[in-house]
């Protein structure tokens, strides 16, 4: 065992995408921090295939999107949904989305979602972070133990291929170590079942003609609706990669993978199966987020249902909430209670985001399907005719344009500062909102500069008007507390009314803390409260 001790601000355990995410917006908040990962780092399995908008403004503020755009998706490929009863036999019904080459950006994001399969996403952000000693991962590392102790973690740390031993000393740890996650059972935390676990197995192959025998038929995701299978096709990469999930025979065996994908494709094509792997399907979310210095993030904080893509996005935001409250803590001007608004303002999010994703995997397998579907008969198409108008009627798009998923979640917490009537918690009702807890608003301030693009390393205030001394006064109040602000003095129209208030004060994660017509008498106060200090009454202001 080597007796050399290291010390890190942050220790994170697991280099999951998640993990990754954590890694990166620490380092991007100057934090020093250290990834371990028990195994090589090479991900095998192209899991995870979409990055959500608002992991991919995320992705912007940390210099990585384009990468992300970059990564092999081609960008003349077809993005549509398609429900058949096999593919190349009965289109029952599609939903039309254009190729990334063709579409506009839509007008509340300057970074619309990207498919980016995991065996892609994960090398974009291991180069980015590099290995150790220069960088901040290290592969091959296996968590053994930990304490925590006055001064915080203790961990022992095995090399998988030597066998030595290190100790890391770490002011905090970040579990990003799973599902299963061994750190948060040893902690005591639980996470109870919402709904009832399912067993699926995911079988991934190659079809290199495909998508040139279906030609203009051809579908990004095939949802299969035939009594044999009723769950999706999935092109992977673009080109030849795809898989299919299936539910396993009714005796639990795993289902024959060549048999599976003769009954999904009912054309003649060439395929080589490269896994057929089970999988168990849960619904999770952790009582509790934090345990001491220890905070459980991504999949060891909350499962969910795939069935929308919001599973990996949910836990990357976890990430972004998380950073910028350790890094202030750590930097010395966070309050005493501003870490424990993690728990407060995430998991809510978490529960919300469980029951999308749930709705969507229900709605999916409540349908029943009858053998006549599969015919040519007039029979057969009068049930598809009728399947297709529930489809329309359902709004089965939703699940595939949900920017109210992405974007449409409010922190309730003690730093937060309401004001005025919240917005609707319906996710398809949407619209951009400064009201307090809610994502910023993004608007173009010039080509290629939003508003998303001045917040990250402290606080923002939005100026709308101009009242010098009191912003003077809020200034000297952030100077005080060596808490970061700038002031953004905007003087356009369009932006003012987007933003609702002359004064909005925006948070290093992009979320509103206040906002306001004038600025409070009393600039401390708000201050205090937006860092999670000791907490006070905030006096509004006085009418002018």
């Amino acid at each position: 065992m080597k007796n050399n001790n290291i010390e890190t601000d942050v220790l994170i355990v697991g280099g999951g995408p998640v993990g990754l995410a954590m890694a990166v917006e620490l380092r991007y908040q100057g934090i020093n921090c250290l990834l371990i990962e028990q195994t090589d780092g090479i991900v095998t399995d192209p899991k995870v295939s979409t990055v959500g908008p608002r992991s991919m403004e995320f992705c912007r503020r940390w210099g990585i999107s384009q990468q992300i755009r970059n990564a092999g998706w081609p960008a003349d490929h077809t993005l549509d949904i398609a429900w058949v009863t096999s593919v190349g036999g009965h289109e029952i019904y599609r939903v039309h989305f254009p190729s990334y080459r063709d579409r506009t950006l839509p007008e509340y994001t300057p970074e619309p979602e990207q498919v980016c399969p995991q065996d892609w996403f994960a090398p974009v952000f291991q180069n980015f972070l590099g290995k150790e000693p220069q960088g901040t991962i290290r592969f091959l590392s296996s968590l053994e133990s930990f304490e925590q102790t006055n001064a915080g973690i203790v961990a022992q740390v095995k090399n998988v291929e030597t066998g030595d031993t290190e100790i890391i000393h770490a002011r905090y740890m970040v579990a990003c170590d799973g599902a299963r996650s061994p750190i948060r059972k040893a902690c005591g935390v639980d996470a109870p079942t919402f709904h009832a676990t399912q067993t699926f197995q995911s079988v991934v192959f190659k079809a290199p003609e495909l998508a040139a025998q279906m030609g203009k038929n051809h579908a990004m995701v095939y949802f299969l609706v035939n009594p044999i299978i009723q769950e999706p096709l999935r092109a992977v990469d673009g080109r030849s990669l795809y898989r299919l999930i299936l539910k396993p025979q009714a005796d639990g065996q795993v289902r024959d993978a060549e048999e599976a994908i003769r009954a999904a494709i009912s054309i003649d094509t060439p395929f080589e199966i490269i896994s057929n792997q089970p999988w168990r399907l849960t619904h999770r979310v952790a009582d509790n987020f934090r345990a001491g210095n220890i905070f459980f993030v991504g999949d060891s904080a909350h499962t969910l249902s795939p069935s929308g893509g919001f599973g990996m996005n949910t836990g990357i935001a976890d990430a972004v909430d998380l950073g910028w409250k350790l890094a202030a803590t750590i930097k010395g001007w966070a309050g005493a209670n501003l870490l424990d608004t993690y728990e407060i303002e995430r998991r809510p999010i978490a529960v919300r985001n469980l029951e999308q994703a749930n709705a969507n995997l229900e709605r999916t397998q409540k349908r029943s399907i009858p053998p006549v579907i599969m015919t040519d008969s007039p029979a057969g198409a009068q049930i598809r005719q009728e399947m297709a108008e529930g489809m329309e009627r359902s709004g089965v798009k939703r699940e595939f344009d949900a920017p109210g998923v992405h974007f449409g979640f409010c922190y309730e917490s003690p730093i937060i500062i309401p004001d005025g009537t919240p917005p609707s918690n319906d996710p398809f009702q949407w619209e951009q909102s400064t009201y307090p807890g809610c994502r910023a608003p993004h608007a173009w301030l010039e080509p290629g500069l939003s508003t998303l693009d001045l917040f990250g390393h402290g606080f923002v205030l939005m100026s709308f008007d101009s009242q010098p001394q009191e912003v003077a006064k809020l200034e000297q109040a952030c100077q005080e507390r060596n808490v970061p602000l700038t002031t953004q003095q905007i003087n356009n129209p369009e932006i003012a009314k987007l933003y609702e208030r002359n004064f909005v004060l925006v948070r290093p994660d992009g979320h509103v803390a206040w906002r306001g017509e004038a600025l409070p008498e009393d600039a401390g106060i708000l201050i205090d409260q937006v860092r999670g200090a000791k907490l006070h009454k905030l006096a509004l202001p006085t009418a002018k």
